[in-house]
C-alpha cells in the first residue's frame, strides 16, 4: 500500500482493515473490478447498487490514495480514467469470495449467483490464483473474451 498513513483505533489488524474498507461501497468497486471487468466511473455509477456521483467520486480517490487501486487515462478516450487493481487490491480477491459464499448460504436470493463454483472443478486457491492473475491480465470472472469462465470452458 501507498505511504497512507491510516489513524488506528487499536493494533486490531480486524480493525485496521475495516479502516481501509469497511464503508459500504469499496468493496463493491473492487467486485466490479474482478467481476464486471468494470474499469471506468461510468461503468461503476452504472452498477446496481446505484452509488451517487460524489460517493463514487470520492471512494475511487480514497482506494487509489491507500494504494489498492491505480488510475490512468484512458488510452482512447481522454475523457475517461481507467481504474485497476494493484497487488494489495488483489488480495482483496479470497476476502469477497468468502463474503460471496457468506451471503449466498443466509440468503437464498443470492445462492443463485454462486452457482457456477458448483460446476468450477478446481479447489479454491487455484481458482482464486486463476481469477488474479486474469484480472492481472486485464479480464474479468464473468466478462470479456479471455474471463475466468472462458478459461474454464476451453479447459473442459
Amino acid at each position: 500500500m501507498n505511504n497512507f498513513k491510516l489513524s488506528r483505533r487499536s493494533n486490531c489488524p480486524i480493525s485496521f482493515s475495516l479502516d481501509l474498507i469497511g464503508d459500504s461501497w469499496s468493496l463493491l468497486i473492487i467486485r466490479d473490478i474482478i467481476f464486471a471487468g468494470k474499469k471506468t466511473f461510468g461503468e461503476f455509477l452504472a452498477s446496481d447498487e446505484g452509488i451517487a456521483r460524489n460517493i463514487l467520486s470520492n471512494r475511487l480517490s480514497r482506494l487509489e490514495t491507500i494504494g489498492l487501486i491505480t488510475k490512468n487515462p484512458h488510452p482512447d478516450d481522454r475523457r475517461k480514467d481507467l481504474y485497476e487493481l494493484t497487488e494489495a487490491g488483489l488480495d482483496l480477491l479470497p476476502v469477497l469470495f468468502e463474503l460471496s459464499c457468506l451471503g449466498a448460504k443466509h440468503e437464498s436470493e443470492t445462492a443463485d449467483t454462486l452457482n457456477w463454483l458448483n460446476d468450477v472443478q478446481m479447489n479454491k486457491e487455484s481458482l482464486i490464483q486463476l481469477i488474479q492473475q486474469t484480472v492481472k491480465n486485464g479480464g474479468s470472472v464473468f466478462t470479456g473474451s479471455e474471463s475466468v469462465m472462458n478459461q474454464l470452458e476451453r479447459r473442459k
